[in-house]
């Protein structure tokens, strides 16, 4: 495929979803953050990919939202969450602009989020807000400390090599 092309298909799939294309590095990151709330919060959250949630602007989804464990009924389903989750956290796609991301997190809070990651791929750090203009950076050698989830996640096992 020449780049030409790849372009037409990221626009594509961007305009038809109003969201940036994922990546490797986006996948590769949603599935460790997913795996490691899975073997170690699992008796404490669900981390639920790609579920949308009835925010007061607009519709959002969040790559990953950590919410409280609750019964399945397979019966119904929910379209949107109107119920906030405990947690957000956004991956940075390459043809996302970061304050994009950032301006997402006072629309979680505002909708009842108690706590927003923001994870920069290829800088391998996850900004994590507690409140509005209120965040820490954690990176190489790091262990990120969420004090709202009272969670712990090392760094260097989410962007091992």
């Amino acid at each position: 495929m020449n780049v030409g092309s790849e372009t037409l298909i990221t626009e594509d799939y961007e305009t038809e979803r109003g969201k940036p294309m994922p990546s490797k590095l986006h996948s590769v990151l949603t599935q460790r953050l997913l795996f490691y709330f899975l073997t170690h919060y699992r008796d404490k959250y669900e981390a639920l990919p790609e579920l949308t949630l009835d925010t007061p602007d607009e519709k959002t989804t969040p790559d990953i939202a950590i919410c409280e464990i609750e019964p399945i009924d397979f019966s119904q389903d929910e379209i949107k969450r109107t119920e906030p989750p405990f947690a957000t956290i956004e991956i940075l796609s390459p043809t996302q602009i970061l304050q994009t991301l950032l301006d997402k997190t006072n629309d979680y809070f505002s909708f009842g989020v108690k706590s927003c990651w923001v994870v920069l791929p290829t800088l391998k750090s996850i900004y994590v807000f507690t409140a509005p203009n209120q965040f820490k950076v954690y990176s190489h050698g790091d262990e990120l400390h969420d004090p709202n989830l009272d969670v712990k996640v090392p760094m260097d096992e989410i962007f091992r090599a």
